[in-house]
């Protein structure tokens, strides 16, 4: 397979810091104790989906929702890059927690970015490009006090900081994604108020839109000032909206695509290098939109709908921008699906590519078994399973799977 893609395609796998790392103290850590026993019960709403006698011990459990050592990356990021590299794979997408590289307000820790040089050096050797994420949806405690996203020097504060990130490793790194879905950040923990700070306010929630347009705005030329060979993105979580067929559905699917895929996308497309697209969902819009549950489902009940990824890839292609799915992936404790899912995504990237899309690259989610926010660590997203009390390490079968998918087998 792999010689129907482009020379110099990216294969990779994609974490984020707080959600592997471990050690962590941030906003969400804060959270996470106060709402951990809530968090355990609210998880009863998933008892109807067929995998609840799979995870409800876990998903019962309020030591669940608690990140704590997570799934120790900090400490173990060669074995992890190793078990990368094994998948042959020749590019990774990771996150730096801002909490460690700035505890304090204006004050860099230089063990931490010693850290992550360390880590950036061990991509390298593994011949795996790497991919830095500035931001991934933690903020330090002392930001959180000032107003998280909604303060009016939140663009300052992250622009300063995405600066000495590309300072310090700005000869290493080529490819640099700003923000993670901040469309999903601003709805869960601003309008839906779902995350921390759980806001619920529309007003709040479009204040934060604007500053995290703005902030993308900074961070790209505060990146851009230290290297200038950068290639500067943003990755954004667009669902594939498909009408119905009325007239109504059609009118109500294009509302749905400007106001939830492209209003913040539309905003920050001039300074964009290439565009960071995550998939997960489709929804129908019949008279309203709604998330289809007619296909195999994950076990957080997510409609597995792989083909969708190649219409929202042609619906991107627009822009005229390089693209990276820079996340796909699912939750399946019992890797059900993962090797299908892999299979049927890549077949749809391939087919986007054929029709002229400049697609570039493909990260599956996860490389390992991470804690799902407030979902804690019941969903099991990686390729390789992470045993919650050893810690140990296993490749789950579609590792394997992806492996031969790359090798062109």
């Amino acid at each position: 397979m792999d010689d129907l893609f482009p020379k110099g395609f990216y294969f990779g796998t994609s974490t984020s810091a707080y959600q592997v790392e471990g050690g962590n103290h941030n906003d969400w850590t804060e959270w996470e104790k106060l709402n951990a026993s809530r968090l355990a019960h609210g998880s009863k709403k998933y008892k109807r989906l067929p995998s609840w006698p799979l995870v409800k011990n876990d998903a019962l459990d309020p030591e669940n929702y608690i990140s704590g050592i997570a799934a120790d990356y900090w400490n173990r990021f060669e074995e992890d890059l190793d078990l990368a590299k094994g998948m042959g794979t020749n590019a990774y997408r990771f996150s730096v927690e801002w909490s460690r590289v700035e505890p304090e307000e204006g004050k860099f820790d230089i063990e931490a970015l010693d850290h992550y040089r360390a880590m950036i050096s061990a991509m390298r050797e593994r011949k795996l490009e790497p991919f830095l994420t500035v931001w991934h949806f933690t903020l330090p405690a002392w930001l959180a006090e000032e107003g998280g996203a909604r303060s009016k020097d939140f663009s300052k504060y992250i622009a300063r900081y995405a600066g000495k990130l590309a300072q310090e490793f700005g000869s290493d790194v080529k490819f640099w994604i700003t923000l993670n879905e901040p469309e999903i950040f601003a709805r869960n923990s601003y309008l839906f108020g779902i995350w921390p700070p759980q806001n619920d306010n529309p007003f709040a929630y479009f204040k934060v839109l604007k500053n995290l347009v703005r902030a993308h705005r900074e961070m790209h030329r505060a990146i851009r000032s230290e290297t200038e060979s950068a290639s500067i993105g943003f990755s954004t979580d667009p669902t594939y909206f498909e009408s119905a067929g009325s007239k109504w559905d059609n009118w109500l699917t294009a509302k749905a695509k400007y106001y939830w895929n492209n209003w913040l996308l539309d905003r920050i497309i001039k300074d964009l290098d290439f565009i960071g697209l995550n998939y997960y969902f489709h929804s129908r819009v019949n008279l309203i939109p709604n998330r289809n549950l007619n296909e195999k489902i994950s076990d957080m009940g997510w409609e597995l709908y792989p083909r969708g990824l190649e219409k929202i890839l042609e619906e991107f292609a627009h822009h005229e921008k390089p693209i990276y799915i820079t996340e796909n992936g699912l939750a399946d404790m019992n890797d059900a699906n993962r090797g299908w899912f892999i299979r049927e995504s890549l077949t749809a990237v391939k087919s986007a590519i054929k029709k002229g899309v400049d697609v570039r690259g493909y990260f599956h989610w996860s490389l390992l078994d991470n804690f799902e926010w407030d979902k804690g660590f019941w969903p099991k997203f990686g390729l390789v399973e992470v045993d919650r009390r050893t810690l140990r390490r296993t490749l789950r079968p579609s590792a394997e799977i992806y492996k031969s998918i790359i090798k062109g087998e």
